[in-house]
């Protein structure tokens, strides 16, 4: 890619006009998914904290432990990168990240200011501790703020979503053609985290696909398929088994794909020889209420207005009882953002924005499932699909 790996991102910006908006002086952020999407620095491991401190006028500090310096110096865009922690010969702030983080925000004047912290995300003793760290300041919930930047996706962050989609599509293909020759449910998940690798390990020599971890764990590979076949898709989400699914299955494939810490979301219904009519005809009402939903997807249109067509359109077809809760969610760092196409969501639709188009039935009764997925883009003057597999009714 031809963008600069060391320069702010426009997300930075928009985030401190949202701050001034809302009275925020600074954010300090623990969260994985916001400490990377404020400096490019994901250590996969959070055994320790990373903090990212932006003020409302300036540029932002990273904060890590002695552990990561090189690693942060290397991945991340932030110039001033601090260190905490003992490990060998690094010089860093001290043995603890709490006094090197009042250090930072004394040096910069905020400890007597706002500072907005994310609450549905903080542990409440991290809370109370960084309240005891700056007394005098007042703490904010900054949750919404950081949520509602994410919504537009910077140029580096579409560029990356549009290799995790083609990596997901390579998955989907592998999966499919893995099912078609008499494949388990296993085997299709190996035919297409495979395939999804070997491209990874043969083009893409300057792409991660980690995801973020947590204290206790890292996710080194963020390239993830599973398939449930018959009653099994109304899990929606589990662990594949040794299941060769039968002929009057209907079959789910689930890939979630990562590119530099940007998702892809790909998921496909494949049915076989002898499904039930009723399969037959809920996929139907499922792909015709697609088509009228994707030339509604542009800028200036209410996200909640593609809910109502798919509402609508299910109940003109006799599902009023299955009526799902939302057809799709934002997607980028999170492969399940915050805002969900449902029908009180306020979200008007913008270019750079990224949600999955998922109108779905689940019919208990008549064991009746679907699942048909894709990542989309809004354009300047419509949208793109970024998933680009085969779609329509799959027949194996």
């Amino acid at each position: 890619m031809s963008i600069d790996a060391t320069a702010l991102r426009p997300r930075i910006s928009r985030l401190q006009a949202a701050m001034a908006a809302e009275g925020i002086d600074a954010l300090v952020s623990f969260k994985p998914e916001h400490t990377f999407y404020m400096s490019g620095f994901n250590p996969v491991l959070y055994s320790h904290p990373v903090i990212v401190i932006l003020p409302a006028k300036g540029a932002p500090t990273l904060l890590v432990h002695a552990l990561r310096v090189a690693h942060g110096r290397d991945e991340g865009f932030v110039d001033d990168l601090r260190a905490y922690g003992v490990w060998s010969t690094t010089q860093t702030m001290g043995p603890k990240w709490e006094d090197a983080l009042q250090q930072i925000l004394i040096e910069k004047g905020l400890d007597s200011k706002t500072i907005g912290v994310e609450a549905d995300a903080t542990p409440v003793a991290r809370w109370k501790t960084v309240e005891s760290l700056v007394p005098s300041a007042t703490l904010a919930d900054s949750s919404k703020l950081i949520d509602r930047c994410r919504l537009i996706k910077d140029p580096d962050e579409i560029a990356n979503a549009r290799i995790a989609a083609d990596l997901a599509d390579r998955g989907m293909n592998a999966a499919v053609a893995e099912l078609a020759a008499g494949g388990t449910e296993r085997d299709a998940v190996a035919a297409s985290t495979k395939a999804m690798n070997d491209h990874w390990r043969k083009h893409l020599p300057d792409i991660e696909v980690a995801d973020f971890g947590g204290l206790e764990g890292g996710a080194v590979s963020g390239l993830y398929t599973w398939v449930l076949s018959g009653e099994r898709m109304f899990r929606n989400c589990d662990n594949s088994i040794i299941r060769k699914p039968e002929s009057h299955d209907a079959c789910a494939i689930f890939i979630w794909a990562i590119a530099n810490g940007i998702h892809a979301e790909n998921e496909r219904t494949v049915i076989f020889s002898d499904v039930p009519e009723a399969n037959r005809a809920a996929l139907k009402t499922i792909l015709d209420i697609r088509e009228e939903i994707i030339p509604m997807m542009k800028p200036g249109v209410p996200l909640a207005e593609l809910y109502h067509i798919t509402k609508r359109r299910l109940i003109e077809a006799g599902y009023e009882k299955n009526i799902p809760g939302r057809i799709g969610h934002t997607i980028g760092i999170g492969a399940h953002e915050h805002y969900s196409l449902d029908g009180v969501t306020d979200v008007i639709m913008e270019p750079g924005m990224m949600f999955t188009l998922e109108p779905n039935l689940r019919v208990p009764d008549q064991n009746v499932s679907t699942q048909i997925s894709d990542t989309i883009l809004i354009t300047e003057d419509g949208h793109e699909f970024l998933t680009k597999s085969l779609g329509g009714l799959i027949e194996v």
